[in-house]
């Protein structure tokens, strides 16, 4: 995201194959080639579990509203089954939101105005938005900084984006190496750390841009990640395992005190930011 060159990351392998990234010196951003990095990546785009789905739903829903004025305008990049925007539309909000379609769910037609494709070419129009969100779904865009651009764009002078991806400065990347649960999802091909972050919203012309750390996102990483050592990954990944899901409720505790401890270990960043008002379209 800086512009310096990339040098090879080996991650230790295991059973789960190649494990070269390609990482930046510099601000520490990461980017993926299946090829190269397989890491035991699943065959399917959704990998997650309903039921642990719906946890993180209903906390993602509770902060974003704290973040967009009372019926303010939303938009979602990457609205999967469409469910937060539903519930956003149920309390009032005009919603709108687009998806590549590539988890291949049964989208929730009643969750508001929805558009199929990349948010990069989303095509110019005149709606505005309060608050622009996306939730895991920057490590998968192939032009982000487009994405951002196009993202400012979408925003009202003063409007915020927030946007909660994982980040390979977390040591359980370190860890876990190539059985790190976030490279079991084969369309992940980037990965942000705080610092590449910054710099790639400060360059779409954000300011105000606010990092945090989210010990409650991805609970179930480190129990995901201690299943995938074992080198054996169903087609719908690990948490599709009764075992897995139960490893990951008996450990809970046990992740969060670690994670308030060490607090590099939680997996995941909230980015917050805004639209600086009178700032000039990009």
């Amino acid at each position: 995201m800086c512009g310096a060159a990339t040098v090879p990351w080996r991650l230790p392998a295991g059973r789960l194959g190649g494990g070269l990234l390609s990482r930046c010196p510099v601000c520490g951003h990461v980017l993926r080639d299946l090829a190269s990095c397989p890491a035991g990546a699943r065959d399917e785009a959704y990998g997650g579990d309903p039921g642990l789905d719906r946890i993180r739903l209903a906390l993602t829903f509770r902060r974003l509203r704290a973040l967009v004025p009372a019926a303010g305008a939303v938009f979602e990049i990457g609205y999967g089954t469409g469910a937060l925007l539903r519930r956003f539309r149920a309390a009032g909000h005009p919603v709108a939101g687009i998806d590549r379609d590539q988890l291949g769910l049964p989208v929730d037609t009643a969750a508001g105005a929805l558009r199929r494709g990349e948010l990069e070419t989303l095509p110019p129009g005149d709606d505005r938005y309060d608050l622009v969100y996306g939730v895991h779904v920057l490590e998968h865009l192939r032009d982000p900084a487009a994405g951002l651009r196009r993202a400012y764009e979408l925003l009202r002078p003063g409007g915020r984006i927030c946007l909660i991806t994982p980040t390979t400065d977390s040591l359980g990347a370190r860890w876990f190496g190539a059985a790190w649960w976030l490279l079991e999802d084969p369309t992940h091909v980037r990965f942000f750390t705080p610092a590449s972050a910054r710099r790639a919203l400060t360059d779409a012309g954000f300011g105000g841009v606010g990092v945090r750390r989210l010990r409650l996102d991805n609970l179930s990483m480190e129990a995901a990640s201690l299943r995938r050592r074992r080198g054996r990954i169903p087609p719908a990944g690990v948490l599709s395992e009764r075992g897995t899901l139960a490893l990951a409720a008996a450990t809970v505790p046990a992740v969060l005190a670690a994670r308030v401890a060490l607090p590099r270990l939680a997996p995941s960043i909230e980015l917050t930011a805004r639209r600086p008002a009178g700032g000039p379209a990009q």
